[in-house]
């Protein structure tokens, strides 16, 4: 017994000595320390109200002996009336928790009865609020103060905080519910402003409106996370703008990256014609660019993530020109005039504006802020590549090498890459074969010193290496390149598997060839095996297996309508090179389709196709081609070269027609003998490696041999001709490499 009364005296010694710091806090009205800056201090509440009885009842606590324990200190507080029982508890409970005593906070808000006060609270809360808008005498007095009230809320939201202190996320989040949910019950409208300033009630309910997603969050609750940020962000809490706007942030993360799909919101009010999200994407975009419009008006200050998400969010959704508007929105000086023009040419590129972007990018290099930005260089090259413009593309590109010269190895590596990308094709328009040979040269030298700094582990580089080398019938080194880009993307790109089949069968190995192609079908999703089967079908016509091609292009179409009348089909597209649109699939399948029913003089099935193909689209020059050569089978030889005349007026460098026109010229014993000469030149000087241009070339010096009278020149020009169209056509895959 002597050993327990010594305890009980510690204890409450204990006690007395720690609630005595309370007191000389309270009296002279510093503030408690506490780690949580987010909690208001004891100060907050009303002096005027409770504070002089509250420390005048906390001295004659602290002279007593015999409070050894909570219990004893909250019935020593609620004597004589000074505090209920709730609140008592709700200070005691405080104080254990300003003094990091977070399991002895919580025990004393536990011992809180939520559905006793709740009644009070709503009461009090609405009843306030009636009061301040009708200014009557006739309503009732609440039975609660306004800072009793806050009190108690500020007890539940400090347990909220206790327990996720305590890792106990959902019961955080039901606790901090109870604070968000209870106000917004009884102040429907909102909170009017400076509403429970005297006690700092308002921010206690802000910081619970803010810290509710984030418990739901932690607990693993998505859609009450989801539902708790809509909460907090559509019913009027009075949030200042920068809570505001860290909410609306944190909201747009957790849609983009969450994972989860949440409902579209259902707002209860709305203008007519106003925007609803349907989807997270949507509803992330828009409260960035809420974001955004804000940090114009200057409401918020410059968050360079901000634009961050919104610009990933654009990307994905395939907008961005939308995010081109929002920068150039932005009021000058929040980001640097060379960033605002870097930024802009990513957008109107990623839009498929490339002259815009270009335009850009060249304001930004000849400009005195930043000449050598070597990102805008090296995006100029790439743009110019596409354009195409090959010898500025050639420019940048070797501008970018010469400042970077001996610095990052991976800017050096892009820069060489897009520059061996570059000659490889400005090689293609060289006038002359030394120029031709020369830039081809140097396209595989530099790619090769990119493939070097990369340590041979860039497959965009080795694509390109094996792609160069293809093109110049170097198959082995082609198939080695190819073979470990393949490897090293693990099979996941559709041109990769496209270009290995096509060197397969520029060394006439088509059945390797097909098993690559049914290899990538298996690792490929139906919409993406368009490309894959046609090749295919290529190939079957290669091997003379022509009602394989037929069966294996219909499957094709059979596809393409289906995904005609799929919901991803109304999905936008994006701007990709190893993708082309459904529409110029299938127009290209009607084309091949109809070739083939030539070759089998099928000429109803033909002209059925050529049909189909027009419907699609009417201005094509294969498809005046492919009429061309229907006339042409048929006999009818000046029609026949009408088709291929307007062929060449839609498009003056289709290969196909230059050599059909030059053809049935030579056919039709026409007497402009230079003019055949010119357009079998143009479609070599175009398509270097075209076999047909050649063999045609031969005929033509063939037959000019024989009509003059130095015949053995224009025979030994034949045999030259005849000689390259034999040894391209031995190595030509089945479609062009690029």
């Amino acid at each position: 017994m002597k050993k327990k009364s010594r305890v009980t005296r510690v204890k409450r010694g204990e006690f007395k000595k720690g609630f005595g710091n309370f007191l000389k806090c309270l009296c002279s009205g510093d503030q408690l320390r506490t780690e949580d800056k987010m909690v208001p201090s004891f100060e907050s509440l009303s002096i005027e109200d409770y504070g002089n009885e509250i420390i005048s009842r906390a001295r004659e606590i602290a002279k007593q002996p015999d409070t050894g324990n909570i219990e004893e200190a909250e019935l020593s507080l609620r004597k004589n009336g000074v505090l209920n029982y709730e609140e008592a508890r709700a200070v005691l409970g405080r104080y254990e928790y300003q003094k990091g005593n977070v399991e002895a906070a919580l025990r004393v808000f536990e011992g809180i009865d939520i559905s006793m006060v709740a009644p009070n609270i709503k009461s009090t809360l609405s009843r306030r609020v009636e009061r301040r808008r009708r200014s009557s005498q006739n309503i009732e007095t609440p039975q609660m103060s306004i800072p009793a009230v806050s009190l108690i809320l500020e007890a539940i939201f400090l347990k909220s905080k206790s327990l996720q202190a305590l890792g106990r996320f959902k019961e955080a989040a039901q606790s901090s519910k109870f604070v968000v949910d209870i106000v917004e019950s009884s102040l429907p409208e909102g909170l009017p402003e400076n509403f429970g300033a005297e006690c700092k009630l308002q921010e206690t309910i802000i910081q619970a409106v803010e810290l509710l997603p984030e418990l739901w969050k932690l607990a693993d609750c998505p859609s009450e996370a989801i539902l708790s940020y809509r909460q907090a962000l559509l019913h009027p809490w009075n949030l200042d703008s920068e809570t505001a706007a860290r909410i609306q942030k944190e909201f747009a993360i957790y849609l983009l990256y969450s994972g989860v799909e949440a409902a579209p919101p259902n707002l209860r009010f709305q203008m007519d014609g106003s925007f609803v999200p349907k989807n997270n994407l949507e509803e992330a975009i828009l409260l960035l660019m809420i974001l955004l419009r804000k940090i114009s008006l200057k409401r918020i200050e410059w968050d360079q993530s901000i634009l961050d998400h919104l610009s990933f969010a654009l990307s994905i959704s395939g907008d961005t020109r939308s995010l081109a508007h929002q920068v150039e929105e932005l009021l000058p000086g929040i980001i640097r005039r060379n960033e605002r023009y870097y930024i802009l040419a990513l957008c109107y590129y990623g839009a498929g504006d490339c002259s815009v972007a270009l335009d850009l990018l060249k304001k930004l290099i000849s400009s005195g802020d930043d000449p050598n930005h070597i990102p805008a260089l090296l995006m100029a090259s790439k743009i110019c590549e596409e354009i195409p413009n090959f010898e500025q593309g050639v420019h940048f590109a070797r501008r970018a090498l010469e400042i970077l010269d001996s610095r990052c190895d991976q800017l050096k590596s892009t820069a060489n890459y897009l520059l061996g990308a570059s000659l490889s094709l400005q090689a293609k328009s060289a006038v002359t074969d030394s120029e031709r040979v020369s830039r081809q040269s140097e396209a595989l030298r530099v790619l090769e010193t990119a493939g070097k700094l990369t340590r041979m582990e860039d497959p965009i580089i080795l694509y390109q290496l094996s792609l160069g080398n293809a093109e110049q019938r170097k198959l082995n080194d082609a198939l080695h390149y190819a073979k470990n880009t393949l490897k090293l993307e693990g099979g996941s790109n559709i041109k990769t598997w496209l270009l290995l089949a096509r060197i397969l069968s520029a060394q006439k190995r088509f059945v390797d060839a097909e098993v690559i192609i049914d290899t990538a079908l298996e690792q490929t999703g139906k919409w993406d095996q368009g490309e894959l089967l046609r090749t295919k079908a290529k190939l079957h016509i290669a091997q003379g297996h022509i009602r394989n091609a037929v069966e294996t292009y219909t499957q094709i179409l059979a596809i393409l309508q289906v995904q005609k009348k799929s919901i991803g089909s109304e999905m936008k597209l994006h701007k990709s090179g190893s993708r082309r649109s459904p529409r110029s699939l299938e127009l290209e399948i009607w084309h091949d389709l109809t070739y083939i029913y030539i070759r089998l003089s099928q000429w109803r099935d033909a002209e059925v196709c050529l049909s189909k193909s027009k419907s699609l689209c009417s201005y094509s020059a294969t498809r005046w081609h492919a009429t061309g050569v229907l006339y042409e089978a048929k006999g009818e030889y000046k029609e026949a070269l009408k088709a291929f005349l307007v062929a060449l007026n839609t498009d003056p460098t289709h290969v196909p027609s230059l050599i059909s026109t030059a053809e049935i010229l030579r056919q039709l014993n026409n007497e402009s003998v230079a003019i055949v000469r010119s357009f079998l030149m143009e479609a070599l000087r175009l398509d270097r490696m075209n076999h047909s241009a050649w063999y045609n070339l031969g005929m033509f010096y063939k037959s000019k041999g024989n009509n003059n009278n130095n015949a053995s020149s224009s025979s030994l020009e034949a045999a030259e001709c005849f000689e390259a169209a034999i040894s391209l056509e031995e190595t030509a895959p089945v479609e062009p490499f690029r």
